[in-house]
């Protein structure tokens, strides 16, 4: 029998706030849509950030989030719709747009792009 951890989710595009009991083999986001929780999602794999989450407190092992950089995930942000609790947590949803430019904004949306031709200047 698996271990059970109290989850509480701060949804803060909708101001709303959830509790959700997560057993520890089972993934965050799917245990909490089961509880009739509605949260951000888009891909359910861990290769988008529609379900990125900031950890508060406590602890998430998120083997699959293929789409968070390891430093984003050092900094404490998680997927949902692969992450499993590992303790009591504490977590807040996060805009995506600010999750990908935290994660890509250095390489995207930087000025003009230039492939090796010079571009005409108005």
């Amino acid at each position: 029998m698996s271990n059970y951890h109290k989850v509480k989710i701060r949804d803060r595009a909708k101001d709303k706030e959830y509790t959700v009991e997560v057993p520890e083999d089972r993934y965050i986001l799917q245990t909490a849509e089961k509880q009739g929780k509605e949260l951000p999602f888009a891909c359910r794999n861990g290769a988008c950030t529609s379900c990125a989450v900031r950890i508060l407190s406590g602890e998430i092992y998120q083997p699959e989030a293929m789409g968070l950089s390891p430093k984003l995930k050092e900094r404490g942000y998680a997927l949902l719709c692969v992450s499993y609790p590992r303790s009591d947590l504490e977590v807040e949803t996060q805009d995506e747009d600010e999750v990908y430019e935290l994660q890509f904004g250095r390489y995207f949306a930087r000025g003009k792009v230039r492939f090796g031709l010079p571009l005409d200047e108005d």
